[in-house]
């Protein structure tokens, strides 16, 4: 029986299991990370094709029985225990990740997975449809996440998902996205913790003007604030959730050189 506690909902259409391994695209010598197998619906698809899978699943039960099925024991490593604590840098580089992600986790997961010392190379997840479209977003609908996601991967979104295809049924639809690890960095010499400490500022009001949102996120005077979006080349009018990760990086610039003539002034 699935516990509502780890918001289990397990995906039990065959279909739909072939897919979501077919366009994670996995070869025999990848190691693939699974997450929450459940009873092993997706994990007999990757043993299919991958040499090497590991399956986290919190569920000690679940864990248990899945770890005595011989006929995977070859190729599948069983751990139990939280996603969130798990250790992933006992992963070889470059690992893949092929996963029902329970909707409750999603957000915290994507953090730690997006970055950590040894990100997945690859992930193609089944979560909220939800989720899924706002981390794929384009300027006008940007977020917080899309940002801090799209600045390390690339998004492409999968096949739609109703909840009759799940046991018990969730009562939204999901959907399946694949996240590609960018090969080379988006832009040069970029301090990730500012540009993200500067994006977070920018949707600290998300329905305010960008010039109001910056300076409250920021806590520098409205008039600094226009003067860094002028110098960036954008309006002070704009909403954040409008911006490309490209104008952030050029506020991104603006604002690093503002701070570093602060520094040789001696100014706070």
């Amino acid at each position: 029986m699935a516990k509502k506690s780890l918001g289990q909902h397990w995906l039990t259409n065959e279909t739909t299991l072939r897919y979501i391994v077919d366009v994670a695209k996995l070869q025999p010598s990848d190691t693939v990370l699974e997450i929450g197998p459940g009873h092993g619906h997706l994990t007999k698809y990757l043993v299919e094709q991958a040499d090497h899978v590991v399956a986290v699943e919190k569920d000690e039960k679940l864990a248990s029985r899945l770890g005595k099925v011989k006929f995977w024991k070859d190729k599948l490593v069983v751990s139990s225990g939280d996603i969130l604590s798990y250790d992933l840098s006992s992963l070889p580089l470059g690992y893949k990740i092929v996963a029902n992600i329970p909707y409750y986790l999603t957000g915290h997961l994507l953090r730690k997975l997006v970055y950590a010392d040894n990100p997945p190379a690859a992930m193609t997840l089944l979560i909220q449809k939800e989720v899924a479209q706002r981390i794929d977003a384009k300027p006008g609908k940007m977020s917080i996440l899309a940002a801090s996601i799209q600045l390390r991967y690339q998004p492409q979104l999968g096949e739609i998902i109703p909840p009759s295809f799940f046991t018990p049924p969730p009562k939204v639809d999901s959907q399946v996205i694949m996240l590609a690890r960018r090969p080379k960095p988006l832009f040069k010499d970029l301090n990730e913790a500012i540009f993200l400490k500067l994006i977070k500022a920018g949707f600290s009001a998300p329905r305010k003007k960008l010039r109001s949102s910056l300076a409250g996120g920021l806590r520098i005077e409205k008039e600094e604030a226009d003067d860094l979006l002028q110098k960036a080349e954008i309006s002070g009018n704009l909403r954040a959730e409008a911006l490309s990760l490209a104008q952030w990086y050029q506020l991104y610039v603006e604002y690093r050189a503002t701070k570093d003539l602060r520094s040789l002034l001696g100014r706070p």
